[in-house]
């Protein structure tokens, strides 16, 4: 069976993204460095507040909604509902106004509507090959009005084929214990990982990620060719010189 796809035969990231991921990588986004990623994408965008922003695999809402307490005029999108029923929930509580819709990435519904369009924490590469990654940035480019941007933030191949170790474990301060067993198809530049998740009570759940890692040249080809035109790329959301240990910004315009 592949990495790529569950046990029950759907692809990865169709089960992966629930309470489970939360519980895994929540506890290494406190809200203090959300607020600077905030600060740093405004810097990146330069747009002024009532823009319409589109956050393109949003998840439980980490960006939108303080960009929407901001002023902004979010619309959060992701193929996760429980994610999704939890980015509700929290903006409901703090009373700020987001667009919430659930769809694939393949098929965004959306048409010249944005100002600029966010995917943020390696929200790219999920799918199984180029050609639908390709689509993805196809879409992206339609939703975006003339003048538009797009920001994204992933993993830079270079990092991931430095620093990546074949095993990994993480123990949490509620008694959860995550190990990660970790593959790089270097065929096809894809970042295995299996995941298994053990609670104190001794219950395992298991997971899988695949994750297509690109080069800069390589995101630079897709993008020039679903129409973008690129203006600057980092290593960091805060502008830093991008660097083979760093991680890939990319700010792209609608042509």
């Amino acid at each position: 069976m592949s990495a790529q796809e569950s046990q029950q035969g759907s692809p990865w990231y169709v089960d992966f993204f629930n309470n489970d991921y939360i519980r895994i990588y929540a506890p290494f986004l406190p809200q203090d460095h959300t607020e600077q990623e905030i600060k740093h994408i405004l810097q990146l965008l330069q747009l002024p507040p009532e823009s319409r922003l589109l956050d393109l695999c949003c998840g439980y809402g980490r960006h939108t909604i303080p960009l929407a307490r901001q002023g902004y005029a979010m619309t959060g999108f992701d193929l996760s509902e429980i994610l999704l029923q939890k980015a509700r929930q929290q903006a409901e509580s703090e009373q700020v106004q987001v667009r919430w819709q659930r769809g694939d990435m393949q098929q965004l519904p959306f048409t010249q509507e944005f100002d600029a369009v966010i995917n943020i924490f390696t929200s790219f590469g999920y799918l199984p090959n180029d050609e639908a990654d390709q689509k993805v940035l196809g879409q992206v480019y339609q939703t975006l009005k003339p003048g538009g941007l797009f920001l994204i933030e992933t993993v830079y191949q270079p990092r991931v084929l430095r620093h990546t170790s074949p095993h990994g474990i993480i123990r949490y301060d509620d008694g959860l214990i995550v190990l990660e067993e970790r593959h790089i198809d270097l065929l096809h530049s894809r970042n295995e990982v299996h995941i298994s998740l053990i609670t104190p009570d001794g219950q395992r759940t298991e997971y899988q990620q695949s994750i297509r890692i690109y080069t800069l040249t390589e995101m630079v080809q897709m993008l020039t060719q679903a129409g973008f035109v690129i203006q600057e790329y980092y290593g960091d959301l805060n502008g830093a010189p991008l660097t083979l240990d760093s991680r890939l910004v990319i700010v792209s315009k609608k042509a």
